[in-house]
């Protein structure tokens, strides 16, 4: 980057420009860092579970939670406990 390029992006910094409009975080939660998250998830009794499954699994996943109006997490747990219990 030339040294012209960086004093307007210094310039647009301090003049507020790229920053988030108030608008866009009326009423939003405050956002919690990572580490109280993970502690808020470890209170709650979750432990991450990474697995790789295949695209048109995860659209159809992203599809049914969507539908249902429910968070992946909530719908991938039901449809493993099903699993489990019709073994």
């Amino acid at each position: 980057m030339k040294k012209a390029d960086l004093e307007k992006l210094k310039g647009r910094k301090l003049a507020g420009a790229g920053t988030t409009p108030d608008r866009f975080g009326k009423g939003a939660a405050a956002v919690l860092d990572k580490r109280e998250q993970r502690e808020r998830e470890r209170e709650m009794g979750l432990v991450p579970f990474a697995v790789k499954l295949h695209s048109d699994l995860v659209r159809d996943l992203h599809a049914a939670a969507e539908k249902r109006g429910v968070g992946l997490n909530e719908l991938t747990a039901e449809l493993l406990r099903k699993g489990m219990a019709a073994k």
